[in-house]
C-alpha cells in the first residue's frame, strides 16, 4: 500500500498516541488530534480518519456530519460508546466502520488497511481532468488550471482567495458543492465558522464577474455554478 495519512482525533493523549505509534510501526503516516476543531483543521490531507466519539469541544456525531458534508474522507469511529444504538447513530451520522474499545491491534489495522483500498479503488476512473479544461460563459473565461478569468480576453484581478473559491465550486461545474467542501478545499476546515468568509467571497465574486458568471446559490447547501 502506499503513503497512507491516518488522523487520529482522540481526546486521551495516551490513548492517542498508542495508536499513533501503532500506525507508524505498520508503515503509515498519523498525526493525533484532541480536540474536534483540531481535527477539522487537519483533515484535508487525510486518507482516513479514526474518531473517538468523546471530544471535549464537539460530540463525535457532530463532528461526523460537519465532515460529512465536506468530505467523503473514510472514517473508522473508534470508542467505548457500546450498544447497537450507538453503532447505528455513528453509521447513519457518517462513519464507515465502528469498532468498540478495547479492540485488538490485528483486527484495528485490517479494518483500517481495508477501508483505504476500498476508498481508493472507489476513487478509480473519478479524476477525468475535466476541471482542467476551461469554462466559458458568455465572453467570460475561466482557466482555474492556468488561475486566469479573463472577459473578452482582459484578464479580471482577482485575489488568490477568490481564485480559491472559484475553482472549489467550479471543479463540479453543474454540481452543488456543499459550503463545508467549499470551506475544507480554501481554508483546510470545514467548521462553521468560516461560512461568513465564504459569503464575502462569493459576493466579491459575483460584483467583479457580475451577472456572466452563473454562481448560484443552493439554499441550505452550497453553490452550484451553471447548470
Amino acid at each position: 500500500m502506499s503513503r497512507v495519512r491516518i488522523l487520529v482525533v482522540e481526546d486521551d493523549e495516551g490513548v492517542g498516541e498508542a495508536l499513533v505509534e501503532t500506525f507508524t510501526v505498520a508503515g503509515w503516516e498519523s498525526e493525533l488530534c484532541r480536540r474536534g476543531d483540531d481535527g477539522l483543521r487537519h483533515v484535508r490531507d487525510a486518507d482516513l480518519v479514526l474518531l473517538d466519539l468523546g471530544l471535549p469541544d464537539i460530540d463525535g456525531l457532530d463532528f461526523l456530519r460537519v465532515l460529512r458534508r465536506a468530505s467523503t474522507v473514510p472514517v473508522l469511529v473508534l470508542t467505548a460508546r457500546d450498544g447497537d444504538g450507538a453503532v447505528v447513530l455513528g453509521l447513519r451520522a457518517g462513519a464507515d466502520d465502528y469498532l468498540v474499545k478495547p479492540v485488538r491491534q490485528a483486527v484495528l489495522l485490517a479494518r483500517v488497511q481495508a477501508l483505504i483500498r476500498r476508498s481508493r479503488v472507489g476513487r478509480k476512473g473519478h479524476d477525468s481532468g475535466a476541471a482542467d479544461e476551461p469554462l466559458v460563459f458568455g465572453a467570460l473565461r475561466l482557466d482555474l488550471a492556468a488561475r486566469e478569468v479573463t472577459r473578452g480576453g482582459e484578464r479580471v484581478a482577482l485575489t488568490a482567495t477568490e481564485l480559491d473559491v472559484l475553482a472549489a465550486v467550479a471543479s463540479r461545474p453543474g454540481e452543488a458543492v456543499s459550503r463545508e467542501e467549499i470551506q475544507l478545499q480554501v481554508w483546510g476546515t470545514p467548521a462553521v465558522g468560516r461560512s461568513r468568509s465564504l459569503d464575502f467571497f462569493v459576493a466579491s465574486l459575483r460584483s467583479k464577474l457580475g451577472e456572466e458568471l452563473p454562481l448560484r446559490t443552493v439554499r441550505g447547501f452550497g453553490f452550484r455554478l451553471g447548470g
